[in-house]
C-alpha cells in the first residue's frame, strides 16, 4: 500500500498579544494569577479587525506549501477545518483556494470544532491514497475572539485565534500515517455550543441582544468527556499499530487547558513522551491547536525523522480524533 504522510507544515498567529492581565481587565472577578493557575495559559493572539478566518488559513497554508516545496497549483484537495468560517456561505476553503491560487483543487470545509484538523488529516489520507501522485492541503483555523462573552470566564480566558496547516502526500515506505481513530458522541452535544445564527435559531435582534452568538461551554462536562474517551482511544490506536505507550516520542494534543492536558497525559500513559503545549503562549486555538503545536515543534527542530508522533484532537460535537504517524518530512 502507498504510504501517506505529512510533507510540510505551517502556521500563522495574529500579531496582537493578549495577556492574562488584559483578560482580567475585561472579565469580572478574576485575576491574571487565577487564569494562569487554572489553565497554565499566559497569553493568546487576537486577529486584527481586517482579518477573517480565511486570512489566517491562507497564511498558514502558504507557509505549509513553502515547507513542502510545492506551489499552489500542485494542490488537488484543499480542506479547511473550522467552526468560525468567514460566513455561512461560501465555504471558507473556497476563499482560501482563490487567494492561494490553488485553482485546480477540490475544496471543502469540515466543522468538527477542535477535533477538525485530525479528522481532516484522515480524509486527506484517503483522498490522496486513491489518486497516486496527488497532494492535499489541510488547514485548521479558528477565530474565536469574535465569539467571546467577557462575562463568561469559562470561555473568555481560554480562547485565541490561529491557523495551522499540513501538506499531505506520498512518503517513503514505513513512514507517514500508521493509523487513525475517529469517534463522535452526539449524545454529549450540549457540552459546547453556539446557539444563534443557524437554521434552528436564525440571527435576529433578539438572538444578538440575548448573546446567542457567543460560544458557550460546560467546562466540567468537557473535562469528563475527554478523560472518559481519549485514553481508551490511545490504547486502541497503539494496539492496532503494534506499538506501546513508551514508543510514542511526541504527544501533540488539542491545546484545551494546560491543567487538563497534564492529567490527560497521566491517564493516557504517555509520561515518557514529549508533550507539546504552545497553549502557554497562544491559548486554546480551536481547530488550529494540533496543527500549530505540530508546526512549532517541527520548526524548532524537536521532531526527527523516524520518530513516532501521536496527534489528538477533541471538542464540540462531541468528537475525538487520534492520528499516529512515523515522521518523514
Amino acid at each position: 500500500m502507498t504510504c501517506i504522510g505529512i510533507l510540510g507544515t505551517g502556521s500563522y498567529l495574529p500579531k496582537e498579544e493578549i495577556t492574562n492581565e488584559e483578560i482580567a481587565r475585561r472579565v469580572p472577578n478574576i485575576t491574571a494569577e487565577w487564569i494562569g493557575r487554572r489553565t497554565l495559559i499566559q497569553g493568546r493572539r487576537y486577529a486584527a479587525p481586517h482579518e477573517a478566518t480565511s486570512d489566517l488559513a491562507h497564511n498558514a497554508g502558504s507557509a505549509a506549501l513553502k515547507a513542502a516545496g510545492l506551489t499552489a497549483d500542485r494542490v488537488d484537495y484543499l480542506i479547511v477545518a473550522t467552526s468560525t468560517g468567514d460566513a455561512p456561505l461560501p465555504p471558507t476553503s473556497s476563499l482560501v483556494q482563490n487567494t492561494l491560487g490553488a485553482d485546480r483543487a477540490a475544496c471543502f470545509d469540515i466543522n468538527i470544532a477542535c477535533a477538525g484538523f485530525v479528522f481532516a488529516l484522515d480524509i486527506a489520507r484517503g483522498l490522496v491514497a486513491q489518486r497516486p501522485g496527488s497532494h492535499a492541503l489541510v488547514i485548521g483555523a479558528d477565530l474565536y475572539s469574535r465569539f467571546l462573552d467577557y462575562e463568561d470566564r469559562g470561555t473568555a480566558v481560554l480562547l485565541g485565534d490561529a491557523a495551522g496547516a499540513a501538506v499531505i502526500g506520498e512518503v517513503a515506505d514505513g513512514y507517514g500515517i500508521l493509523g487513525t481513530e475517529l469517534v463522535g458522541r452526539g449524545d454529549a452535544h450540549e457540552l459546547i455550543w453556539i446557539e444563534g445564527g443557524g437554521s434552528r435559531t436564525p440571527a435576529s435582534r433578539a438572538t444578538v441582544d440575548g448573546g446567542g452568538h457567543y460560544l458557550r461551554m460546560k467546562g466540567r462536562g468537557v473535562a469528563d468527556f475527554v478523560m472518559a474517551n481519549v485514553p481508551p482511544l490511545v490504547g486502541q490506536i497503539l494496539e492496532r499499530a503494534g506499538a506501546g505507550h513508551a514508543d510514542v516520542d511526541h504527544f501533540v494534543p488539542h491545546q484545551a487547558n494546560g491543567v487538563l492536558l497534564g492529567e490527560l497525559v497521566e491517564r493516557c500513559g504517555l509520561t515518557a513522551s514529549r508533550t507539546h503545549t504552545p497553549l502557554v503562549t497562544y491559548g486554546n486555538m480551536g481547530a488550529a491547536s494540533v496543527a500549530v503545536a505540530l508546526d512549532e515543534a517541527v520548526r524548532d527542530g524537536l521532531v526527527q525523522r523516524g520518530e513516532l508522533l501521536l496527534l489528538a484532537g477533541f471538542g464540540a460535537g462531541m468528537a475525538a480524533g487520534l492520528c499516529l504517524l512515523r515522521w518523514s518530512a
